[in-house]
């Protein structure tokens, strides 16, 4: 069922960068499937999803991506946390095997959608390597604002960072000399009563500043 406009603001009031987590409380296994899947359904350039979630289980593993995190204590006391990870480059079997799966999903013969796999492979057949991981990058800020939301409907606490080293995420995660590259990582649970950031108004830009109609 779709929820009002009144529901969906509050949920986005509610929403705020957390910045203590309360390690004693979890998400339960309902709450992460249903984000789980909300990553899953994220929107993408094509369809093409150019990435992988990495959700870090691991407490020794989260420790030393504390330490590649400027130490922020979100990294290990959220109850999840998961790193966003971008395809290095985007290749034609990228976009073959995509078309393929298009194929099965929809029960679409391969020959209908020539078409389609021809003008992916026009867009990006200009770009550099670099270009490629530049665009998938762009599209992994969508999967994050997805996540985002879909946590804060469901009255999660959320926290995005970049302040990150990637190539020591890349390292621990052993994604050197992979086909991804870490870009931004999130931390997912319930916020400590502790957090002061909790009660801080929110300071945006007045909409007429930064909304406008042609």
């Amino acid at each position: 069922m779709p929820i009002s406009p009144s529901e969906l603001l509050e949920a986005l009031h509610f929403r705020y960068a957390t910045k203590g987590f309360d390690p004693s409380r979890k998400l339960t296994p309902e709450a992460w499937a249903a984000l789980k899947t909300s990553l899953t359904l994220t929107p993408s350039s094509f369809g093409l999803q150019p990435w992988k979630f990495i959700v870090v289980d691991s407490p020794q593993i989260r420790e030393k991506l504390k330490a590649a995190s400027w130490g922020q204590s979100q990294v290990t006391d959220a109850s999840h946390l998961v790193v966003f990870t971008v395809r290095t480059d985007l290749t034609q079997q990228d976009i073959d095997k995509w078309i393929s799966h298009l194929s099965e999903v929809q029960s679409t013969p391969l020959e209908n959608l020539a078409g389609y796999a021809g003008m992916i492979s026009s867009f990006t057949s200009n770009m550099s390597v670099a270009e490629k991981q530049a665009w998938n990058t762009r599209q992994v800020y969508i999967a994050l604002g997805q996540l985002m939301t879909a946590a804060a409907v469901m009255g999660i606490d959320t926290c995005p960072f970049e302040g990150i080293s990637p190539s020591d995420y890349d390292d621990i995660l052993g994604l050197k000399n992979s086909e991804y590259a870490t870009v931004v990582a999130c931390a997912l649970g319930y916020r400590s009563p502790d957090d002061k950031y909790s009660q801080a108004k929110k300071a945006r830009f007045p909409e007429d500043t930064i909304i406008s109609h042609v």
